[in-house]
C-alpha cells in the first residue's frame, strides 16, 4: 500500500512552522502574565490544602471527632451572619495569595566571603590612596571599605568581575607609573588569568575595574564585506569602535566589531609593523593580509626569512608576483620594488603635468609582505652581501603616493636589526602574543588599558593606527592550508580563498623552422614622446638582475 505523504507543515518545516511556533511561545507568554495572579492563588490553595492535609493527619483519632464539630459550628456561624460567605471567601483568597508569593531571597548585600574579599582589596590600597597629612583620609587601615567602594559585581567564584572605586584628589593619577601600580596590584588581588579594563576618570576621582570578555577566536578567514583600500586585522571589543562586521562563526552568522586599517594615497598610516613571538600568530596576520589584498585586485610580493614555507601555499597564484625565500632572491625582489616605486612616482608626474589621470599601472596596489626580515639580513651579512632591508627605504618613504604599501613581521629578539625607517614610517602597529606592558608600550607608544594575561591564544595580541587608542586584537583564524596539524575547517577557509594557479609559460624551443621567407615589416613612426630630464631617471646599478 502507498504511504501517504506527511503534511506540508510537518515535511518542510519551513518559514510557517517557525512562525506559529513563535505565535505560541508569544501567547504563552502573555497567558501566563495575565493569569500570573490566578496562579499565585492556585498555588497558595494547594500550600493550604497540604498543612490542613498534615495538620489532621497529626491530630489524634480521639480528637478528630471534637474537631469536626468545631469546624462545623464554624462554618454554620459564618453562613448565618451578614456577609459572612463573602467574607470567608475573600479571607480564604487573600491567605492562598500570600501563601502563594514568589518567596525568592533577594540578595541586598555581599555574602561573608565576598564582604572579606573586598575588605582585601581596600586594606591593599590604603599604602596608596593615603598620606599622614591628611585630617579624614579615604582609605585607612581598619576603615570602611563601602565608602570607597561604591558599586561591585561577583562571579558564581565569588571573584570580582566590576567594582567602582573612588580614590582621593591628591593621588597622582595623571602619572602612567603611578597608574600601572593600582592596575597591577588591582590584578594581583582580583584574580589572575583573566583580562582586567581599567577606565580612569581623572575629573572625577574614580576608577572602573571590568573583567573582559574572551574575544572569538573561531571566525575563519573569510570574504570581509570591506571596500578597496580597507583590511581587516582582527575583532575587538564591542565597545572599542563604531562599526560592526557579518561574519560566520561556526555554524551561524553574528556582527562583530572589526579592526580597519585603511591604506592608500590618502591613508595616515600607509604601513604596518607586526611584531611577536615564535607562535604568537604574525605568520597568520601577514596571511590574512595577503588574502584581503588579492581579494580586491592587490599585486603581492611575499618575502619570508624563516623559510619555514608557510607561504608556500601562495606560490604561482594569480597576483602573487613572487614568493622569495633566500636572501639573494629577496634582495633582487626589493631591488625590484623600489624601482617600481620609482617608476610609478615619474610616471604619476608625468601625467599630472600633462594634465592625464595617473596610469593604470600605477593604481594598482602592490602589497610588499616581509616575514622575519632579520633572518635575511644576518644571512646576507654573512655571505658579505647588501642588507635586502635597506631596499625598504624608497617604498616606505615614497610608497604612500605610489599606491605601495610594506608590512613588515619581526620577533621581539631581533628588533634592534630594524633601521630606523622602518620605525618611522610603520605608523600602525601590532603587538601578538604574550608579552609585558613593557614591550607593548616601546612598540605601540602606549601601555594598554588592560592587564594581558601569560597565555593567549595565537592571533591575540594588541593594536593601535597611528595616534588613535589601542585595541585589543584576535586576527581571522588563518592557517597554512597545507599544515594538517590545524583545524580542518580553517584551513579549507583559506583554500577557499586563494586565487586560482597560473599557468607556468611554455618553454622556447631550441630552433624554429620557417616554412617560408620572414618578410620584416617596419612599424610606422610614433609620435615623440615628452623630453625627459636625464636628472629623472633612477640609476641602476650594474650588477642588478
Amino acid at each position: 500500500m502507498a504511504r501517504r505523504p506527511l503534511p506540508r507543515i510537518l515535511s518542510s518545516g519551513t518559514v510557517s512552522l517557525t512562525r506559529g511556533r513563535d505565535f505560541a511561545r508569544t501567547a504563552a507568554d502573555s497567558a501566563t502574565d495575565v493569569l500570573h495572579p490566578l496562579l499565585t492563588i492556585g498555588r497558595g490553595l494547594r500550600v493550604l490544602a497540604s498543612a490542613g492535609r498534615r495538620k489532621w493527619c497529626d491530630t489524634p483519632k480521639d480528637k478528630r471527632g471534637p474537631a469536626l464539630f468545631l469546624g462545623a459550628a464554624c462554618v454554620l456561624v459564618v453562613a448565618l451572619i451578614p456577609y459572612g460567605p463573602l467574607t470567608a471567601l475573600i479571607t480564604l483568597m487573600a491567605a492562598a495569595a500570600w501563601q502563594g508569593r514568589d518567596r525568592t531571597p533577594v540578595k541586598t548585600g555581599p555574602s561573608d566571603a565576598e564582604t572579606e574579599r573586598l575588605g582585601s582589596l581596600y586594606e591593599a590600597l590604603v599604602p596608596y590612596f593615603s598620606i599622614p597629612e591628611d585630617p579624614s583620609p579615604l582609605y585607612a587601615h581598619g576603615g570602611e571599605w563601602d565608602k570607597a567602594f561604591s558599586g561591585y559585581e561577583f562571579d558564581e567564584a565569588g571573584r570580582v568581575t566590576r567594582l567602582h572605586i573612588r580614590y582621593p584628589a591628591y593621588f597622582t593619577d595623571g602619572e602612567a607609573a603611578s597608574r600601572a601600580r593600582i592596575e597591577a596590584l588591582l590584578h594581583a588581588k582580583s584574580g589572575r588569568g583573566r583580562e582586567y579594563l581599567f577606565d580612569w576618570d581623572e575629573e572625577g576621582n574614580q576608577l572602573d575595574l571590568s573583567v573582559l570578555a574572551a574575544l572569538p577566536t573561531g571566525i575563519a578567514a573569510q570574504p570581509f564585506v570591506t571596500s578597496p583600500g580597507e583590511t581587516v586585522l582582527g575583532f575587538t571589543d564591542p565597545g572599542s569602535v563604531q562599526r560592526t562586521l557579518p561574519v560566520l562563526d561556526g555554524d551561524g552568522p553574528r556582527d562583530v566589531p572589526p579592526v580597519i586599517w585603511r591604506t592608500g594615497s590618502r591613508s595616515a598610516e600607509p604601513h604596518l609593523l607586526a611584531v611577536g613571538q615564535p607562535g604568537s600568530g604574525t605568520s597568520t596576520l601577514l596571511r590574512s593580509i595577503a588574502l584581503q589584498a588579492l581579494r580586491h585586485g592587490g599585486d603581492v610580493l611575499i618575502v619570508e626569512g624563516g623559510g619555514t614555507g608557510e607561504y608556500s601555499c601562495l606560490s604561482g597564484r594569480a597576483g602573487v608576483l613572487a614568493v622569495e625565500c633566500g636572501p639573494t632572491g629577496a634582495l633582487a625582489t626589493l631591488e625590484w620594488a623600489a624601482r617600481e616605486t620609482e617608476r610609478r612616482l615619474i610616471a604619476t608626474h608625468r601625467a599630472r603635468e600633462a594634465g592625464r589621470p595617473a596610469p593604470e599601472d600605477t593604481r594598482r596596489p602592490l602589497w610588499i609582505l616581509l616575514d622575519r626580515p632579520s633572518v635575511l639580513a644576518h644571512l646576507a651579512a654573512a655571505e658579505g652581501a647588501p642588507d635586502p632591508i635597506a631596499q625598504l627605504q624608497v617604498p616606505l618613504r615614497h610608497g604612500r603616493a605610489a599606491h605601495v604599501t610594506v608590512v613588515v613581521a619581526e620577533q621581539f629578539d631581533h628588533l634592534e636589526l630594524l633601521g630606523d625607517y622602518v620605525w618611522q614610517h610603520t605608523r600602525a602597529r601590532v603587538v601578538l602574543g604574550a608579552a609585558t606592558i613593557q614591550q607593548i608600550a616601546d612598540v605601540l607608544g602606549l601601555p594598554p588599558h588592560t592587564t594581558p594575561t601569560a597565555v593567549l591564544p595565537p592571533g591575540r595580541g594588541y593594536a593601535r593606527l597611528g595616534a588613535g587608542p589601542v585595541h585589543r586584537l584576535q586576527v581571522p583564524a588563518t592557517p597554512d592550508p597545507y599544515d594538517e596539524a590545524t583545524h580542518p575547517g580553517h584551513r579549507q577557509a583559506v583554500l577557499d580563498l586563494l586565487p586560482e594557479r597560473q599557468a607556468p609559460p611554455k618553454p622556447a624551443p631550441d630552433h624554429v623552422t620557417l616554412g617560408k621567407p620572414l618578410h620584416i615589416v617596419q612599424p610606422p613612426a610614433q609620435a615623440q614622446g615628452p623630453a625627459i630630464d636625464a636628472s629623472e631617471i633612477p640609476e641602476v646599478p650594474a650588477d642588478a638582475p
